[in-house]
């Protein structure tokens, strides 16, 4: 199976810093955190000790999925982002532009759920845009911008963290790519992994945020009290999220890949379709820093919320670059080149279409 890199994505890190990060405009001393890359948020000061986070991604919308997992995925790729500020997401700007086709009817499924997706988690919908408009296609319907707000006390961001800080990784690698294959594709997951992993599979499409896990996480503690850095793993999954962190702390890292917890479903699917998980995209796996004396605390708020959760690495000096262990080995950890679950996902699209389970909502 042909994993060659697909040209859509995220531009290229170098590209980031040549062309966008040196022309941001005007100069604005209330921004506290601007365009980063692997910064998943920016932050404005607002005076009085808080802080506003802001957030924007693409309103990615598959109908395939169904209406209900449509939505709530749309919304919490960007509610993850946000909710690694530390603050709790508040506030949503939607811009939806949508193609010809789409009916009203579907407009008001969708629009009905991401309703109920964004009253579960907080979220208040206060302005956006809506029309219909040659060019626009699924997956992408325009985008999605979420703030919070809160005491600076409790902002998580990079500039916290330091050498030292301890690694801390969520359920595992490519929970995105196997959810996705277990919704989109259950035939053939069964076909080749056996209907007990199909289902379990699919089902892990609910755990594609990390809305709750950062929110539990930054209970402990911000700074000093515990998490001082937190990033959504997501195109090219954890090993390029745990290189993106290193890059936003100005550090290096040390990664024990045998502590990475890996779920047996993403064993199973991963194995059958031939896909590197450590690469593969991984909404839902959240990479935290911390202190080492809250680490453990840290480790077990979550896992007594039911995330598994476990302590892999460290920050270390710059000059120590960026490594993992592995079968007591040990090499350079690089940012992937490509994410080798979008090739298979779209190999399987042309090859024969989807079937959807019906998984409930949780």
């Amino acid at each position: 199976m042909s994993t060659a890199c697909p040209s859509p994505g995220k531009i290229a890190p170098d590209v980031f810093a040549r062309v966008i990060r040196p022309q941001l405009g005007y100069a604005h001393p209330a921004v506290r955190v601007g365009p980063q890359h692997g910064v998943d948020v920016g932050a404005i000061n607002l005076g009085q000790g808080q802080v506003l986070a802001v957030t924007t991604d693409p309103l990615f919308v598959v109908p395939a999925y169904g209406w209900e997992r449509a939505a709530w995925f749309a919304l919490h790729i960007v509610a993850s982002d946000a909710a690694t500020s530390g603050l709790p997401p508040a506030f949503a700007s939607v811009d939806l532009n949508l193609p010809l086709g789409m009916p009203d009817a579907d407009l008001a499924a969708f629009w009905e759920a991401f309703h109920r997706a964004s009253a579960a988690i907080g979220v208040a919908v206060v302005t956006g845009h809506t029309g219909r408009y040659e060019g626009c296609a699924y997956p992408i319907l325009g985008g999605l911008t979420l703030f919070a707000v809160g005491p600076e006390r409790d902002f998580v961001t990079p500039s916290l963290a330091r050498v030292g800080d301890v690694v801390i990784v969520t359920k595992g690698p490519a929970i995105e790519s196997v959810g996705q294959l277990g919704v989109m594709f259950p035939e053939r997951v069964e076909a080749a992994c056996g209907a007990e992993v199909a289902r379990a599979a699919a089902a892990l499409f609910w755990k594609m945020s990390v809305v709750e896990d950062a929110r539990v996480a930054a209970s402990v503690g911000v700074g000093d009290l515990g998490v001082t850095m937190m990033h959504d793993a997501t195109e090219f999954g954890l090993q390029g999220a745990l290189v993106e962190v290193a890059h936003a702390a100005g550090t290096g890292l040390v990664i024990d890949r045998d502590r990475i917890p890996i779920p047996a479903v993403v064993q199973s699917v991963c194995a059958c379709f031939a896909m590197d998980s450590f690469s593969a995209s991984s909404e839902g796996t959240l990479v935290a820093t911390c202190r080492p004396r809250a680490a453990e605390a840290v480790r077990r708020r979550l896992e007594d919320a039911g995330i598994d959760a476990a302590i892999v690495g460290e920050l270390v000096p710059p000059a120590e670059g960026v490594s993992q262990h592995a079968g007591g080995r040990s090499s350079p950890l690089t940012h992937p080149e490509c994410d080798p679950f979008w090739p298979i996902f779209t190999r399987a699209l042309a090859e024969g279409g989807k079937t959807l389970l019906a998984i409930p909502t949780p």
